[in-house]
């Protein structure tokens, strides 16, 4: 009898092997970070993908076995990060607590936002409202977890409470602090949006295509994360496979930009484009505008590029919006310095300015009068940008 007990304790009831049970901890992780992308993300909070109830209730299931998340919560607290980004309102923005804070300590700022009922009821809504929810996976979230901790142990033994405690702690690593740390801290950015965010690499398959996470925040609702050609997103193939059998349906993907020939001066299709892109046209701006024109002057002045540091060139990319203020005295010297450049860096302002206008027959004259100024700028880069931004249209 003793044995026994030792032998089940020691092997479990599989008497799987190092590889077996590697193999086992991956297959079940990555499952959990499907739920989280395709589910709860792209699925409940932003609307981008129907599942097929069944499919949908399978990874309700299995979110609540492997994580003990409750789906109305964190769909709640992930809306009102995109609503109040990257201000104090921000359930978990680096910029606000430090990259220390979110990313070791991000399953506390969640906890902190699911505390908020006002929150939880405004962002909150559309979410599963049924029995189950009520009785059992909102009712009793750790349950699911300390049954997932049962049949590890079941499986594997002792070893099996050491797989169920890297299963617990994969989604608040990745999820809490990785992605929503690092993913505002450090990568690039194919669009200049309102926000700090980044991509982390342009191959997104470890954490289900949430790499990708500047495009993400460029184009919210779309079920597609990966917008470049050298872009990979395992979540959407993953949306494709399940399309492919009938239990996906995808409600919205980024749109593509198109651009016209020979338009004289932007027309209400070119304002759609523009507040569609807007994210784009200020990369492109700052890519094809600013930093050409930084180049210019310091090849005028016979001095380098990087004799303006680099966090100031980047900060002319969004007019120095996160920029401290010791930094941005120093960045107003900069320009004070190169007349050009600080022309450019006006004409992007007062772009973004009207791309933040209400109203689209004041918007659209708004833009009419600064395409006209910028193509008498005399300045080739500005002007050249005028006469693409003015085709801008959203391809069909």
């Amino acid at each position: 009898m003793l044995d026994s007990v030792l032998n089940f304790l020691s092997h479990g009831l599989t008497h799987a092997s190092w590889v077996s049970m590697l193999v086992y901890l991956l297959v079940v992780t990555q499952l959990t970070i499907f739920t989280v992308t395709l589910y709860l993300h792209r699925s409940q909070t932003h609307r981008g993908v129907d599942f097929h109830p069944a499919l949908a209730h399978f990874f309700r299931f299995w979110g609540w076995l492997s994580t003990g998340m409750v789906t109305k919560e964190w769909v709640a607290v992930h809306r009102k990060h995109h609503a109040k980004v990257e201000t104090e309102e921000d359930p978990h923005s680096p910029v606000i607590f430090g990259i220390k804070k979110v990313f070791w300590d991000g399953v506390s700022l969640y906890r902190d936002a699911c505390a908020s009922k006002e929150d939880m009821q405004q962002y909150g809504r559309g979410t599963p409202d049924d029995w189950v929810e009520h009785k059992v996976y909102g009712a009793h979230p750790y349950w699911g977890p300390s049954l997932m901790l049962i049949v590890d142990l079941a499986l594997f033994g002792v070893i099996g409470a050491a797989i169920w405690a890297v299963q617990m702690v994969w989604i608040p690593f990745w999820a809490a602090g990785f992605v929503n740390g690092v993913g505002h801290w450090a990568g690039y950015r194919n669009f200049e949006s309102a926000d700090t965010s980044r991509n982390l690499i342009p191959w997104g398959f470890w954490i289900g295509g949430e790499e990708l996470h500047n495009n993400h925040h460029a184009f919210p609702s779309s079920a597609k994360f990966a917008l470049r050609k050298w872009e990979f997103d395992i979540g959407w193939a993953a949306i494709c496979a399940f399309r492919a059998m009938g239990l996906a349906k995808v409600l919205r993907v980024a749109p593509t930009l198109d651009v016209r020939p020979n338009v004289p001066l932007p027309d209400a299709e070119t304002l759609k484009a523009v507040l569609t892109h807007r994210f784009l046209a200020m990369t492109d701006y700052y890519r094809n505008v600013i930093v050409p024109t930084l180049r210019e002057e310091a090849t005028q002045a016979g001095e380098n590029i990087k004799a303006v540091p680099r966090r100031l060139r980047r900060a002319l990319a969004d007019g120095g919006r996160w920029l401290d203020t010791d930094n941005s005295s120093k960045l107003q010297a900069v320009l004070a310095k190169r007349p050009t450049l600080q022309t450019v860096c006006d004409f992007r302002n007062r772009l973004a300015i009207l791309m933040e206008q209400r109203g689209a027959e004041q918007a659209l004259k708004g833009l009419q009068q600064w395409i006209v100024e910028a193509e008498q700028s005399g300045i080739r880069t500005l002007q050249d940008f005028a006469g693409r931004l003015k085709g801008y249209a959203v391809a069909a």
